[in-house]
This record gives C-alpha cells, structure tokens and sequence, in this order.
C-alpha cells in the first residue's frame, strides 16, 4: 500500500507543437490560406474586375432609391445643384458683382455647380462608403474598394441625368453646340478617376475615424469657395495684388481645372487663354496621383475593414 501511494503520478511526454514553417507549408500543401488576408495587388484588381456587374448594379440601385421618399422622386437629382446655383448668383453674382466681366455667367455658374457637386457628393460618399455600410462590409466577402467605386459611379450616373437640363441652359442662354463639346468625355473621365482615388483615400480614414464624415461638410465647402465656382479665377489672377504662389495654387486646384476643363468645352465665350498653361497635363497628373495613389493606400488596409 506504501509503494502505490508513494509512487509518483505518471506524466505524459509532452505533443510537439509544429513550428511556424511547418504550419505555412502544411496549410499551402492543402490550399489554406489566412482567413481575410489582403491578396496582391494584381489579384485585388483581378477580384474587383470580376465584380464589376456588382458595382454598376450598386450604383443603380443607390440612385434609384435616394429619392424614392420624395413625391418629385428623380427631378431633385437636377432641381438640388440648380437651386444651389439660383442661390449662388444672387449672393455672389448680383451682391458681391462676381458676374462683371464674366461673358455668358449663368451657364458659366451653372457649369461650375453641377461639375463641383460630382467632385463633392462623391468624396462625401466615399467618406461614408465602409463605415455606413459595416453589415454589408461583414456578411459579405468582396473587395472593399467597390463601395466607394459605387459610389463614385452613382454620382458619376446622377451629374449625365443632370447634364440634361445643363445642355437646355447652355442653349437658352444662346451659347451654341460645338464641336469642342466632344471634349467634354475625357475631362469627365479625369475628374471620375479623380474622385474616385479621393473618395478611397478618404474611405480609408473614415472607417477608422468615422467622426471625419462630420468635419468634410466645412473643409468641402471651404474647397468649393477656392476653386473658382462662382467667380472667375482667370479674373483673380489678373490682379498684381496675389503673390505669385497664391495664383498658381489657384490655378493648379485640382476642382478648378476640371471645371475649367467642362467650361472649355461647353461654352464657346470661355477661351483656351482662360486656362492654366499645360492644363491638360495637369488634369492628367492629378486624375493619375489620386486615382493610383488612393486606390494603393485604400488596399493597403483592406483586412481591417468591418473589424474591431
């Protein structure tokens, strides 16, 4: 009895725990890979290309609903930016006399709106694009660019359907169709691809900070009365007044050349001597740094959208 309750418990010899290589190699030997791991960069644009019937399909759907409580449903798509812009000409064009030496200033004005709201509503959205959609960002697994990508492309659809009633403006007005309306197509693709690098950027930060969607209002609108809206930034820049480095910063704005460009296009009264010099170059330049630029820093956090 003395031996059995002296002898000391058997233990058992302790279960090798694989290293970490063993693991890697035992988990790609049977095709395992980290759940919501950030593929390559290749194979995320290969994944949001398979997607793309998704986006446009999105898009629509977002258009088609925003405003569907409303009893004028789809006419606020065009009644909102003109509205903003009856509003704009009495404060800045009658009260502040923006309009003086500006030829043909309501299609003018009227240009300047619609283009800066495509700008404006679509980083707004994009602000909003993960953080106001974490249910959909955490039932489903698809690549997370394609929200603020909808979104661009739902204002993108909003501002052609508004376009309408720019044209029957631009022909009241007595301004005439032109050939130079053709170029209308590449600025509107720039600006796009521009809005859309913004808008990832800007999904990015407000999936972490959603408390940023607060603040855009105010920095957006501070944005809008810089980038030559509702005056003539070719005007301003006349004056001997500026220092040199204010103009160009002005003229380089990435939302005044791309209203700049639209003005160019559309009205016959705005002259090429009206743009910055290079201005194409630099609408390029800006459409590639953000476009590129965002769509890298937005994949760059893709794993931790919708956790925590």
């Amino acid at each position: 009895m003395s031996q059995v309750l002296d002898t000391p418990p058997h233990t058992p010899a302790p279960v090798p725990v694989p290293a970490d290589d063993d693991l890697a190699a035992l988990a790609a030997r049977h095709g395992l890979s980290v759940s919501g791991a950030r593929p390559s960069l290749p194979e995320y644009v290969r994944q949001l290309w398979a997607r793309r019937h998704f986006i446009t399909a999105f898009a629509t759907a977002k258009l088609t609903a925003q405003y569907s409580q409303a009893k004028l449903g789809q006419l606020w798509q065009v009644m909102t930016p003109l509205l903003n812009a009856a509003v704009y000409y009495f404060i800045f064009g009658v009260l502040l006399g923006t309009k003086h030496g500006v030829p043909d200033y309501v299609p003018f004005l009227v240009t300047g709106v619609f283009i800066w709201t495509f700008t404006q509503s679509s980083i707004m959205a994009g602000t909003r694009a993960i953080s106001g959609n974490l249910g959909l960002v955490r039932a489903l697994h698809f690549p997370r660019a394609a929200l603020p990508l909808s979104f661009c492309l739902q204002q993108l659809q909003q501002l052609l359907f508004s376009m309408a009633a720019l044209v029957v403006i631009l022909l009241c007005f007595g301004v005439p169709v032109g050939v130079s309306w053709l170029l209308a197509l590449p600025a509107l693709f720039l600006q796009f691809t521009f809005n859309a690098g913004v808008s990832m950027v800007m999904a990015r930060m407000g999936a972490k900070t959603p408390d940023i969607a607060q603040l855009m209002p105010f920095v957006l609108r501070t944005w809008m009365y810089v980038s030559g809206v509702m005056w003539s930034i070719d005007k301003l820049a006349d004056k001997d007044s500026l220092p040199r480095v204010v103009t160009v910063l002005l003229e380089t704005n990435p939302a005044a050349i791309y209203i700049d460009l639209m003005r160019f296009a559309l009205i016959d009264s705005f002259q090429a001597s009206q743009l910055p010099a290079h201005v194409w170059a630099i609408a390029v330049g800006w459409a590639l740094l953000a476009g590129a630029g965002g769509f890298i820093y937005f994949w760059k956090a893709e794993e931790t959208y919708g956790r925590g």
